[in-house]
């Protein structure tokens, strides 16, 4: 299972909370590097964003319940405009090789194909990971990733404060 992790708002203090909480839920966690990027869809500060990689035996759903307790734990509230800016934002990306597109989840997630602030940090701990509706590995969609305006910076980042 993967799921994306970031933050603009005190984003250390966010992004080390939701390691901790994760970890408490899943451990042990693969942790991608950190990379910073601007705001996209709004004017607003730089984002910290990475991935992790755990595997559990809880559903799909289950996850998703326990990722949208540990945002709210964090002060995230839920706005009509999802292009805002938030102390934390946890996407389930993948589980598995598993398709589902209803209401409650999409997956694989849409933004691994849309954002490089999404894709960078998948392909670092998962490159040879095939995604479940293209058929390439992580890797090579990142390879083909074309998108200018999307500037990812891989930063310095102390998970422990």
């Amino acid at each position: 299972m993967y799921v994306s992790i970031g933050s603009n708002i005190d984003r250390e203090r966010h992004i080390r909370g939701a390691l901790r909480a994760l970890a408490d839920l899943y451990r042990p966690l693969t942790l991608s590097p950190v990379y910073e990027s601007r705001a996209v869809g709004f004017a607003g500060e730089n984002f910290y964003n990475l991935v992790a990689g755990f595997d559990t035996g809880d559903s799909i759903d289950d996850v998703k319940e326990a990722l949208m307790r540990i945002e709210s734990r964090f002060g995230r509230t839920r706005q009509e405009n999802r292009f805002s800016a938030r102390t934390l934002d946890l996407d389930l990306l993948l589980h598995g090789d598993t398709v589902r597109h209803d209401a409650q989840v999409k997956l694989p997630h849409p933004d691994i194909q849309r954002y490089a602030f999404v894709l960078r940090p998948l392909a670092d701990i998962a490159p040879g990971l095939r995604h479940p509706e293209t058929g390439l590995t992580h890797d090579e969609m990142w390879q083909q990733f074309n998108n200018p305006e999307q500037e990812v910076q891989r930063v310095e980042f102390r998970m422990e404060d």
